[in-house]
């Protein structure tokens, strides 16, 4: 069905475009061989002294459409344009496409079997690797990231440092890279009210230096809602996406206001999906970048 179609539309198209070049043709020489230049029609009158006559116009416009005409006859016989005809030079699209990708394979195509299989540590010794990296990072990442990779508006993580929500391993990284993340932080304002939001505050403060009290309702709070996730001394857990609370690393920020506000309403984050635009090699690079510190480039 779905060729019997495309045969219809292509002698379609192709039919109109051939009526359409011999109208016109048959159009431009009815113009300029019937008219007579000496007779006038009297009858038309404009704005009182703008009078209708029937002098052809210029000659160089007759062959100027006549030249455009011959040029629009010659293309349609070298190149599609007549429905499926391929014309005498099978141009298309799809195959400068290929040949393109052909010529980027020959190339590039060396370069990236070598990366592929390179380690990661010898990749961030390779100045030129590092160079590609800073590159990929600059134009996919930094919109987020910030362009020193420290991560902006207390929305969007450092990649500087060792805390990673998901992982940090190659794996984990390039399962983030590739198909995206999702935070699943929940509100719990409707279950602890706001004095057992500003106690779990207080109280998830204390554990990121380290001084967190080991009994008391905000320690059996913590147990009952957040140990399950952060785990039971805030360590985090990478498979969940749950930070680790015992640092001082703060994504959404480390000031009291910003973890109530974490804890009432909850954070859902959203890391984007880059499998479809970043080959394997391009993540690897990234992730090779990152293992050596996301450290810009000096060309920037």
């Amino acid at each position: 069905m779905a060729s019997v179609a495309a045969g219809f539309w292509a002698g379609w198209v192709a039919t109109i475009t051939v009526v359409s070049v011999v109208g016109l043709v048959w159009l431009i020489l009815s113009v300029y061989s019937a008219r007579d230049d000496s007779a006038e029609v009297s009858s038309h009158l404009w704005d009182e002294t703008l009078r209708e006559g029937t002098t052809r116009a210029p000659l160089w416009w007759f062959w100027m459409i006549l030249a455009l005409l011959a040029f629009s006859v010659v293309y349609l016989i070298l190149y599609p344009g007549l429905g499926a005809y391929a014309g005498v030079l099978r141009w298309s699209q799809d195959s400068r496409i290929a040949d393109s990708l052909a010529r980027y394979e020959q190339t590039f195509g060396p370069e990236h079997a070598r990366i592929a299989q390179a380690p990661i540590a010898e990749l961030e010794r390779d100045e030129a690797a590092m160079r590609s990296a800073w590159h990929l990072f600059n134009n996919n990442c930094t919109v987020c990231h910030g362009p020193d990779g420290r991560g902006q508006a207390s929305l969007f993580p450092s990649l500087g440092d060792a805390d990673w929500q998901w992982g940090g391993d190659e794996a984990q990284l390039t399962q983030t890279i590739s198909q995206g993340r999702t935070a699943v932080m929940p509100p719990w304002q409707a279950l602890l009210n706001d004095a057992g939001v500003a106690r779990m505050a207080d109280y998830v403060l204390a554990m990121s230096k380290g001084a967190a009290p080991t009994d008391g309702e905000a320690a059996q709070q913590y147990s009952m809602y957040c140990g399950a996730c952060h785990g039971p001394t805030g360590a985090g857990q990478p498979a969940l996406g749950a930070p680790t609370l015992d640092d001082d690393i703060w994504l959404y920020g480390g000031t009291p206001a910003a973890i109530r506000e974490s804890i009432a309403n909850g954070r859902t984050g959203t890391m984007p999906a880059f499998g479809g635009r970043l080959d394997a090699t391009e993540i690897k690079l990234l992730i090779a970048w990152l293992a050596a510190g996301a450290k810009p480039h000096p060309e920037q």
